[in-house]
């Protein structure tokens, strides 16, 4: 494991229960990271998507995406939301949800810089099971000065 929940922590703002990546396991600074997310059915969303047939949100599949993108942008750089700095998710192109994730799924999160420019960050982004592609996308993250407590 490279990085864990602790210091995941420390490139993310989010918090429970929205901080939606549990490990990173793969990061090449500046180009790739794979990371996860564990499905529990003790997420809260679940309590209404949808009762009694539980499944996550595509657009949590895409938020989890962009937080990983988010982890990779900011180790690439070593900036860090307590440093005043943070990446806002401003887009996504070509999604493609393919198939449910359900609880106990273990969410691979993987995506890839395509470009970054002036703190416009791109990433090609795909979400898996066990193998199984769940969904496709580009994502656009931008980063900013500001204060995030």
């Amino acid at each position: 494991m490279l990085l864990d929940i602790e210091q995941i922590k420390e490139y993310l703002p989010q918090r429970y229960p929205f901080l939606l990546v549990d490990r990173v396991v793969e990061i090449e600074l500046g180009k790739s990271i794979v990371a996860y997310k564990n499905v529990t059915n003790n997420e809260p969303f679940f309590q209404g998507h949808f009762p009694g047939k539980p499944i996550m949100p595509g657009v949590l599949i895409i938020e989890a995406l962009a937080q990983a993108a988010g982890v990779l942008g900011f180790k690439s750089q070593e900036k860090k939301p307590k440093d005043g700095f943070i990446y806002y998710f401003v887009g996504a192109d070509e999604v493609r949800l393919r198939r449910p994730v359900v609880p106990g799924d273990q969410l691979r999160l993987e995506a890839n810089v395509i470009t970054n420019r002036r703190g416009i960050y791109r990433f090609s982004a795909k979400a898996s099971v066990d193998g199984e592609t769940v969904g496709t996308m580009n994502i656009l993250c931008a980063e900013r000065k500001g204060d995030v407590d």
